[in-house]
């Protein structure tokens, strides 16, 4: 008898009933693939909506620079300025990866885990694309333009860093550091949003950000890098090599000491230790299980740093009171 269980068939569209296949770092059975109409689904793919991980990470910095301001003026993050943020998150992550693919695609093309995307594949001309783009950008516009003015002119600035990110690779070995750079933006606007003032605490929080951003890229770089020099783009992963793992530890404990110098100068309350340490507890158990030559492995913990960024959200918002 054989005892092997049976291969699981892919997923069908609901439209065709044909077999649907998902990019190589998104679930194969995800919603973009399933239900979307075969025409939009390019555009989906290029805004990354069938991986939501990216909208996460930028959301939760937006998160933690809200409840941060909220603390001295004991009161919960608004909704309103929530949804606002989740919105904003989204629609900017998805214009943020349309520009990269825009400047990326022939590099794309050559890396085995992205020459499938919509851009390199031929599934959406460049044309489209800019469009797409503008449109994307216009949504992020009018939320941001729901804030007051300083928030409105620090969100404007944020431009400048996602404008120059794509092309890091090219020049240095720390393009996960621009991403940083770029990707924790959302710190300072969400803190100004609703303290209406920039101070230390702001700036400490955005350097949190930047360092986490470094340890959970770098471990996402390492699926490419073999690619990556063959191609001859730069990355942390080639750079740190074997010693990616202390490397991504001191990134951590840097993140983790400017998240605690961010609560102690806004007085945050006792429960805020408690949930830092199960975030610090998080984040050195992705160390101690990372394997730099399991791309697979990489990509799962890479991908827990959404539950990361969801803990250190809930410390600060326990910290109010």
């Amino acid at each position: 008898m054989n005892n092997l269980p049976e291969e699981t068939p892919p997923p069908k569209d609901a439209a065709t009933n044909a077999p649907v296949h998902a990019p190589a770092d998104a679930a194969i059975d995800n919603w973009v693939a399933r239900y979307l109409p075969r025409s939009a689904r390019p555009y989906a793919e290029l805004a990354r909506f069938d991986r939501p991980i990216g909208g996460w990470l930028l959301f939760w910095p937006c998160l933690w620079g809200l409840s941060l301001a909220a603390g001295p003026q004991n009161i919960y993050p608004p909704l309103e300025l929530i949804c606002l943020f989740f919105i904003g998150a989204f629609v900017m992550r998805g214009a943020g990866c349309t520009f990269n693919d825009l400047a990326d695609r022939e590099i794309d093309a050559q890396v085995a885990r992205t020459a499938g995307r919509p851009l390199p594949s031929g599934r959406i001309s460049v044309t489209h694309a800019w469009v797409f783009l503008i449109a994307q950008a216009l949504v992020g516009l009018i939320v941001l333009l729901q804030f007051n003015a300083l928030t409105i002119l620090i969100g404007l600035a944020a431009l400048v860093p996602v404008a120059i990110y794509p092309f890091m690779k090219r020049i240095t070995y720390w393009p996960q550091l621009f991403l940083g750079i770029a990707f924790n933006w959302g710190a300072l606007v969400g803190y100004t949003s609703l303290a209406g003032h920039i101070d230390p605490a702001a700036f400490a929080l955005y350097a949190a950000g930047i360092f986490w951003t470094l340890g959970y890229d770098t471990i996402y770089a390492h699926q490419d890098r073999e690619d990556d020099a063959l191609v001859g783009v730069k990355s942390s992963a080639l750079k740190l090599g074997r010693k990616t793992a202390p490397a991504v530890l001191l990134f951590y404990v840097a993140a983790l000491a400017c998240l605690a110098i961010a609560g102690f100068l806004s007085d945050v309350r006792v429960l805020f230790w408690p949930g830092l340490v199960i975030a610090a507890w998080h984040l050195l158990m992705q160390v101690y299980q990372l394997d730099i030559d399991d791309p697979a492995q990489c990509l799962r913990i890479f991908r827990r740093n959404r539950d990361t960024g969801f803990i250190i959200a809930s410390a600060y918002i326990l910290g109010i009171f």
